[in-house]
């Protein structure tokens, strides 16, 4: 049942403003041009003055992407125990991926949203039912389960590649674009979307991770040595990040052309996304071409404190969150402008994470111990963001300050546990089950060159791998049907079904487009 407005999260009433015109004009074309006016102004109100959700909420959210891909694995692993023939068509294998891993996250954010938490609790028992069935078929069957644990603890992987990071890039992508149109939507909660000044949406979370995201798996963070001197090397990034310039203008332009409504307080007038992520990329690597990665923690610390340090100490807080005039570039801009400075900070992290994942590790009680320390880490964090919301400020994605920054990063190493946590249960139900032709997971270093051929031909129909392979290009497919769709469908007036019928629609397109050209193995880089 859809909610009032009131009840939605939108206490200021719209105000619809006078039209004028100039010339002789149709009373059609008048009523027109007002009510789309009035449609817009309705729109933008829909997406204002929200103040989030808890942080449990939140963190809730986090089990679910796991125990979805986990199902994944799961799935193709009971397929082989029924000895079906691997791979199927690729038709059955995007539909699977589609119907296991993009759906339920559909659901969970919308129709299933206020049962969330009976879902997880289903999903997680089903998969541990499912990996007891294995684990109780294998066919050696040793003296004791503290044997097969302690076997299991001490065996080895191919550790190349980072497949809970892998994912972690994917899932963040993948609920990005589920919620840029989601939010559109009276069936998508209002709690979920992004805060207007303080709170924990989130949406507010999504923008973070897609930060870190880009950081863990930046040139620095995998290890490339600068080639040429420090100048190059940052006019080499300067000309890295114009695909994402060029994606802003066409944004800019897109949005000022069509009317498309636009949310202010998000960025600003003229600012957007791209542009925040083009230069926190330049900025970044402007400071890793002149510090050394290991203290990129340290570059991170410094200037989210230093940041909220000027907030407290200045006007810069009050010019921020108060409405003033936009006469000015600046004025008109200051959201996107300023945040950029915590971005940048947790651009930081981001980077000082992905170098502690990519440290080279070949036993699985190794990566047991890397899940302990994201626990750890994540707890920590948890703690210095009560102190900062007890004697700071809250969480402020609009600002990006330090209580945000702290935020983000508490909750992607949270995220990326719950992944790597799921990646170890596959990976232990690949070894009982003495089959590990699984793609983006673990891999057994002892796996029979048959078994590889089937995982390579998995891997070349995986809905992951297809996302990884084109990652801006699903980013981009996503801001485009979006703005389609709200130019085609009245997001607010159609019923919660037709709603969730249309995000799975725009999901499965968006999804078959980057399948497709994945299965012909194209990759879109002009860069």
């Amino acid at each position: 049942m859809r909610k009032s407005r009131k009840e939605s999260g939108v206490t200021k009433p719209v105000k619809s403003k006078r039209v004028k015109i100039k010339g002789p004009v149709s009373i059609s074309a008048f009523i027109e041009t007002s009510t789309a006016m009035a449609e817009t102004e309705i729109k933008v109100a829909f997406v204002s003055n929200l103040n989030g959700t808890t942080l449990t909420e939140v963190s809730l959210g986090s089990f679910l992407a796991p125990l979805c891909l986990l199902s994944r694995g799961l799935f193709v692993l009971v397929l082989q125990l029924n000895r079906v023939v691997l791979p199927l068509s690729s038709s059955v294998h995007l539909l699977l991926d589609f119907a296991l891993l993009i759906a339920p996250l559909v659901l969970s954010c919308t129709v299933l949203s206020d049962v969330l938490l009976w879902v997880v609790i289903t999903v997680a028992v089903a998969n541990v039912f499912v990996v007891i069935i294995l684990y109780s078929k294998r066919n050696k069957k040793p003296a004791s389960h503290q044997s097969t644990i302690h076997s299991f603890e001490h065996s080895h992987v191919e550790s190349k590649l980072v497949p809970f990071l892998t994912a972690f890039r994917v899932l963040v992508n993948i609920k990005t674009a589920i919620s840029i149109l989601a939010v559109d939507f009276s069936v998508f909660p209002r709690r979920y979307a992004k805060t207007e000044t303080y709170g924990t949406g989130v949406m507010d979370f999504g923008v973070g991770a897609y930060v870190i995201a880009n950081a863990m798996v930046c040139p620095e963070a995998r290890g490339k040595k600068m080639q040429g001197s420090k100048l190059s090397h940052l006019a080499k990034q300067l000309f890295s990040v114009w695909p994402l310039v060029v994606l802003g203008f066409a944004r800019l332009a897109s949005v000022k052309s069509t009317g498309y409504h636009e949310h202010v307080t998000e960025y600003g007038m003229h600012w957007n996304f791209f542009f925040t992520l083009a230069i926190v990329r330049v900025v970044a690597s402007a400071l890793l071409a002149v510090f050394p990665i290991n203290v990129s923690w340290l570059l991170s610390l410094l200037i989210s404190g230093t940041y909220q340090i000027i907030l407290e100490t200045t006007d810069l807080k009050s010019f921020l969150t108060q409405n003033h005039e936009r006469n000015s570039f600046v004025q008109a801009n200051k959201e996107g402008i300023f945040s950029v400075v915590g971005y940048v900070a947790v651009y930081m992290a981001g980077v000082q994470i992905g170098v502690y994942l990519m440290q080279n590790r070949t036993l699985v009680r190794d990566w047991i111990r890397v899940i302990r320390n994201l626990l750890l880490g994540s707890f920590g964090l948890w703690i210095a963001l009560h102190v900062c919301q007890t004697h700071i400020e809250q969480v402020s994605r609009r600002m990006a300050n330090l209580p945000f920054c702290i935020w983000t990063v508490a909750q992607s190493l949270f995220f990326l546990s719950c992944l790597a946590l799921a990646d170890i249960v596959l990976l232990f139900a690949k070894v009982t089950s003495s089959f590990s032709a699984v793609s983006t997971s673990w891999n057994p270093r002892r796996c029979p060159e048959t078994e590889r051929k089937i995982r390579s031909r998995l891997g070349a129909l995986c809905l992951i791998q297809s996302v990884n392979r084109n990652q801006l290009l699903f980013f981009m497919l996503a801001n485009l049907l979006t703005g389609i769709t709200n130019v085609l469908v009245d997001t607010l007036k159609i019923s919660d079904f037709f709603a969730v019928c249309v995000l799975l629609a725009y999901m499965f397109i968006n999804s078959f487009i980057i399948f497709i050209l994945h299965v012909h193995n194209i990759t879109l880089k002009f860069w």
